[in-house]
């Protein structure tokens, strides 16, 4: 049996069958049948993903990275593994790590031309 007190910032956690079904959990995600499916879809599309477009390689480890929160799923020995997280720092200057996927509301995305803007002021 897997311990989740040992994850920092936790708030709430899932265990799922292969196949989605709910074995365990607790905190916000306690008996969430509708993030055990969101989380079973993304596994599946990540899994059929276009071999040109990502590179077949077996997924053990998904991060959902939102302002306030983020979702690490991990699959091992045929089950998924979901553990929300509490992010701190949300001020701060600190970077996502690199296997994270942020999504960000349009209007808070970074000026990715912003070099562009000062040279020509």
């Amino acid at each position: 049996m897997v311990s989740f007190a040992k994850i920092p910032d936790l708030v709430g956690y899932l265990v799922l069958t292969e196949y989605g079904a709910v074995l365990e959990s607790d905190g916000d995600l306690k008996n969430d049948e509708n993030c055990a499916n969101i989380v079973t879809s993304i596994i599946n599309l990540a899994d059929s993903a276009d071999e040109n477009t990502l590179p077949k390689s077996d997924c053990h480890r998904i991060s959902i990275v939102f302002e306030n929160h983020s979702y690490t799923i991990c699959l091992s020995n045929k089950k998924i593994y979901v553990a929300k997280r509490a992010v701190r720092g949300v001020n701060s200057q600190q970077s996502s790590p690199p296997t994270a996927i942020g999504f960000q509301p349009e209007n808070k995305g970074p000026n990715l031309d912003s070099t562009t803007q000062q040279s020509s002021a």
